[in-house]
């Protein structure tokens, strides 16, 4: 087959999101009232569980904090204020592009390939860090963006890679994921789709198996990534050319 779409995870794959993520759901905690503040290393255990709202039900069913039964009504509305906070904090510049990113979306793109994105965060999310990374216009670089509750079950579940590769037209076989975690890992791979891993501070040390190519990042000409599994040692900085090459070697 022919590989016709790269699809991007957000959170962690496009930028290092996670930490404002963070500071963003205990500010609003604190706003709350809440006496709830997620370390970086309870954070890290709470992102085995994706989605938002969902962590926060996790959060207050095995943790039991203060006000935490009472909670449960706001969780929504919690959420929703969360999100609003992120994207200021986005909207700040909280967050830069992961190594060789905005680069690889753009050659995509001169090369007539597809470009999508399928994610467990929120749409609104996906917004501000497509316009914080490419400018007003980032979002219309992305011929499908799967984000949020489009669909019932959140990674490691293929639900997401499924549904954007419905409407992309394409089979399995036609695109390559881009990922972080091993939920988007085991997402990719559920959904039939090879995938090309570059851990995040939040991930390092999980479980990859079944990677294509696991990377510290997707490299620049001046700036090459570490080679760290599978395939890909020969290279540097991961070009539409080396991804055709892997799938097709695959």
């Amino acid at each position: 087959m022919t590989l016709r779409a790269l699809i991007f995870d957000v959170d962690g794959t496009l930028a290092e999101t996670e930490e404002t993520h963070r500071q963003a759901f205990n500010e609003t905690f604190a706003k709350r009232g809440l006496p709830w503040s997620w370390t970086a290393d309870n954070y890290r255990r709470l992102l085995e569980v994706t989605g938002g709202k969902e962590r926060i039900r996790h959060f207050i069913a095995t943790q039991n904090p203060p006000g935490g039964p009472d909670a449960i009504s706001a969780i929504p509305a919690l959420h929703a204020e969360k999100t609003i906070r992120y994207a200021e904090l986005i909207d700040a510049g909280a967050a830069a592009a992961r190594p060789g990113v905005v680069r690889l979306v753009q050659e995509a793109r001169a090369e007539g390939l597809k470009v999508a994105i399928a994610t467990t965060t929120s749409q609104p999310n996906v917004v501000a860090i497509l316009r914080a990374m490419f400018g007003p216009d980032g979002e219309s670089l992305f011929d499908v963006i799967g984000a949020g509750d489009v669909v019932p079950r959140k990674k490691p579940a293929p639900d997401i890679f499924q549904w954007t590769l419905r409407r992309l037209n394409l089979s399995p076989a036609e695109a390559i994921a881009l990922e972080d975690s091993a939920n988007g890992v085991q997402a990719a791979l559920g959904a039939g789709i090879a995938v090309v891993t570059t851990p995040s501070l939040y991930s390092i040390g999980q479980d990859f198996t079944g990677s294509l190519a696991v990377l510290s990042d997707l490299g620049e000409p001046d700036r090459p990534y570490r080679h760290l599994a599978g395939t890909g040692a020969e290279s540097g900085w991961v070009t539409p050319a080396a991804l055709r090459y892997w799938l097709a070697a695959a």
